[in-house]
């Protein structure tokens, strides 16, 4: 099952540091209405999770959209599109992250994703490399975070997204102990029932994607190889 991974639903202003994860709405737009065609249905991860444990059912061509950072335009314009297929989408929320002023979502638009049945699940408090983190800190980008986006949004925060997909056995082993279920990478490939749900792949959508480019690197990384069990390299 395809994860894919989108930042900012939007056009990259000049000069703007990885403009790659700029997508513009129409664009979005017509990459959900080409996915749709193509027999894709979208759902949440725990939905997925639920499935393959023996205890829900998922369409017969599922996918997740997530989306990463807490960026304002995943509610002004991903949203709108979402909704009007019925589809959900995954929300990895940073704590501390991009201010409402400067393009951030705010607490009553995260509260709104929420209603409209998207799953919010976390990056942490901040967009930290957590393998350069002591054992305190870690825990704190972690497990204080699960803690605290629970007590906010009164949800599970069942899933953690590492931040720029950097990972080390450590680093899962504080996730695992913080309770979330499972963990999202930067690694390419599809999500696979019976494997290691803490280093589950994505395929990252980057500007100027066609409909058919993004349906051909969807089918193209099926046989991906399951991800590493340390990934240190920058996203």
């Amino acid at each position: 099952m395809p994860i894919l991974m989108y930042h900012v639903i939007a056009a990259a202003p000049p000069g703007a540091p990885f403009s790659g994860l700029y997508v513009p709405p129409r664009e979005f737009a017509v990459q959900v209405d080409a996915l749709s065609r193509a027999g894709f249905h979208a759902v949440t991860l725990d939905q997925v999770r639920s499935a393959w444990r023996g205890t829900g059912h998922l369409p017969q061509h599922p996918i997740v959209l997530s989306f990463d950072n807490g960026y304002r335009t995943q509610y002004t314009q991903a949203l709108p599109v979402l909704r009007r297929l019925g589809w959900v989408a995954d929300e990895n929320l940073q704590l501390e992250g991009l201010p409402p002023r400067q393009g951030g979502l705010t607490r009553p638009e995260v509260h709104a994703l929420v209603g409209a049945g998207w799953e919010l699940d976390t990056q942490g408090w901040s967009h930290a490399d957590l393998t350069a983190l002591d054992p305190a800190q870690l825990r704190f980008q972690v497990a204080d975070a699960r803690v605290r986006i629970r007590r906010l949004y009164g949800v599970r925060a069942n899933w953690f997204c590492y931040p720029s997909g950097r990972y080390n056995p450590a680093v899962v082993a504080v996730v695992r102990a913080a309770g979330y279920v499972g963990a999202t990478t930067v690694v390419p490939g599809w999500a696979r029932p019976g494997e290691d749900p803490f280093t589950l792949p994505r395929l990252r959508v980057l500007a100027g994607t066609s409909p058919s480019a993004l349906l051909a690197q969807i089918a193209a990384n099926r046989g991906s190889p399951t991800p590493p069990g340390s990934y240190l390299s920058a996203a």
